[in-house]
């Protein structure tokens, strides 16, 4: 049997009507919505279904929105009867990944989602800052060229071999954007609303390790790769500790990635909306290598289930 990885998307993958198909296909997508509205006291529906697109945008909707959005893609892979090998979440997604294996709960995923959306959003408001993405250059040279700034920036995600996001304060992510300029890098402004997995973000991280700290994490019934290093585990008390330090530290997507490959994946699955993983891992498995879909709706699930059944 063919290994398979659920990759679960983070913040930017979000649109207005994401997740309608799913929420609707029987009790369980309606089950679950309900859920997730209790565990948050948000309008999760209307603001999947209508929007508008920069309410569904604010980080203190969009966490548990777009979770509520990837655990549905999730349900709907696993009635289908999809195993996991691995899963792994993007930012905000290692959170749908942790439900998937097994670590925790989704109720209790829904809830610390829409915890951590409002603590990030408070966090962001008092420590302002913004994030860009830098291509053509190596994730090398980006963090060297990041060091020689003296206001806040840093590596946010290695995403793939030629991007890396960075992020920081307006001037530091200002101030390494001319020098990768400089270095015939390009570098693109991204709409966000926080200096997300910067230093600026600790308030947040420390509020959040707390929480995490009370927690008991189950043994994952497969392995997980945590953000912070990317390397997979089935160590409950890894995975947790690495969960805990996950606002400030990079993404290492790329490396995430590399190791799945390394255990012998050889099918990828994006549970979430839009198609923004299922790109990165494009630009990282070598053609061939590996089947990659994306599901989220019943249209991609059904294309995803024929490929597989291939």
């Amino acid at each position: 049997m063919k290994r398979v990885a659920l990759l679960f998307p983070g913040q930017g993958s979000q649109y207005v009507g994401m997740g309608e198909s799913l929420l609707a296909a029987g009790a369980e997508g309606k089950a679950l919505l309900q859920l997730a509205e209790r565990q948050s006291g948000l309008p999760l529906h209307r603001l999947c279904r209508q929007g508008p697109l920069e309410e569904l945008t604010e980080t203190v909707n969009l966490q548990p929105a777009l979770t509520l959005v990837s655990l549905a893609a999730w349900q709907a892979l696993q009635k289908a009867g999809v195993i996991p090998y691995a899963t792994a979440g993007h930012s905000l997604g290692e959170y749908a990944a942790l439900a998937a294996c097994g670590c925790l709960s989704v109720e209790k995923v829904l809830e610390l989602v829409s915890l951590r959306g409002r603590i990030m959003h408070e966090q962001a408001l008092a420590n302002p800052g913004t994030m860009a993405a830098v291509m053509g250059l190596s994730a090398g040279e980006v963090k060297a060229l990041c060091a020689q700034v003296e206001e806040v920036v840093q590596p946010a995600n290695y995403n793939t071999p030629q991007q890396t996001v960075i992020t920081g304060t307006w001037e530091g992510v200002a101030a390494a954007g001319r020098l990768i300029k400089e270095r015939k890098g390009k570098i693109v402004p991204l709409k966000v609303s926080g200096p997300w997995h910067s230093p600026l973000m600790r308030g947040a991280e420390e509020k959040m390790a707390a929480v995490i700290d009370k927690l008991e994490f189950a043994p994952p019934h497969c392995l997980q790769a945590p953000n912070a290093g990317g390397r997979l585990s089935a160590d409950p008390l890894f995975i947790k500790e690495e969960l805990k330090k996950q606002i400030t530290s990079p993404v290492h997507w790329l490396q995430t990635i590399e190791n799945m490959l390394n255990e012998g994946v050889e099918i990828f699955i994006e549970a979430g909306p839009k198609n923004i993983l299922s790109g990165m891992v494009k630009k990282i498995v070598p053609e061939g290598r590996a089947e990659i879909y994306n599901v989220e709706d019943t249209d991609t699930l059904q294309v995803a289930m024929r490929g597989l059944d291939a």
